[in-house]
């Protein structure tokens, strides 16, 4: 060995830094490629099936979340399917992309525009581990400061139909702010209280309008399990069924409109 020639004499640095930064990059896009395929795949069709070029990558491996307040870890499986399985749905043409209309009950299948994800059936925390939506009730930290207060108005259907009157609100503590609001039904259209977004209602100064569903909607509209909180499948089927009466409430309403 020539202890006189340098060890790295040879040696192309300028060359090496391109190939490794050409190397990390490839790395870099292999890493994001699979972290996206967290979400949507498998790949399918419209109606289920597994596609027959599901990817060139493979899925990733399992994630696992650390969540606070001494909740268990929540391991979420690669290529686990969260949606909703056998939709009252069918395509209305022979091809892949057509689109699907319902076969029943839109609003209380939970289809088209009145969708809902399943997200879990635990209450939204704040940070220190606390329902954030409560009863305004059941708090003695807020009290209205200002507006109409809606407690005590009747509660008008788009069909012009009283439906009910409004017994309290539901406070996000943490945003303090008004997210739902709280409905007795009369005995006509159903039994019990409801919970109607504040922002799918409109408070007038002698009423308060819900303009999305008619009066023979009520009944069915979902309801919640405990009378101090809300879990976020609650949430997600409430304004979901209140969204999709925008379009299913009335038939005229699915027709195109100038």
């Amino acid at each position: 060995m020539d202890l006189s020639t340098p060890f790295f004499g040879n040696f192309d640095l300028a060359a090496s830094t391109l190939w490794l930064f050409w190397a990390f990059l490839a790395g870099l896009l292999f890493y994001i490629q699979r972290e996206n395929m967290r979400e949507g795949y498998p790949l399918e069709d419209d109606e289920g099936d597994k596609s027959s070029n599901p990817s060139m990558f493979p899925m990733p491996e399992d994630k696992t979340f650390k969540r606070p307040h001494g909740l268990p870890d929540v391991s979420v499986p690669s290529g686990g399917t969260p949606e909703r399985e056998n939709l009252p749905l069918r395509r209305m043409g022979p091809g892949n992309g057509y689109p699907l209309e319902p076969t029943g009950d839109p609003m209380l299948d939970g289809v088209g525009p009145a969708s809902w994800v399943a997200r879990r059936d635990a209450p939204e925390l704040d940070g220190h581990g606390h329902p954030k939506i409560v009863p305004m009730s059941k708090t003695e930290s807020f009290v209205m400061a200002a507006g109409r207060d809606p407690r005590g108005l009747p509660v008008q259907a788009g069909d012009g139909q009283v439906v009910g009157r409004v017994t309290d609100l539901w406070i996000d503590q943490p945003e303090q702010l008004v997210r739902y609001i709280e409905f007795d039904l009369d005995p006509k259209w159903g039994s019990g209280s409801r919970l109607v977004p504040l922002t799918l209602s409109k408070i007038r100064h002698d009423r308060l309008s819900i303009k999305s569903i008619y009066g023979k909607h009520f009944a069915t509209v979902p309801t919640i399990a405990s009378a101090t909180q809300i879990t976020l499948l609650e949430e997600e089927k409430i304004s979901a069924y209140y969204g999709g009466g925008n379009m299913y409430a009335d038939s005229r309403r699915e027709e195109s409109q100038i």
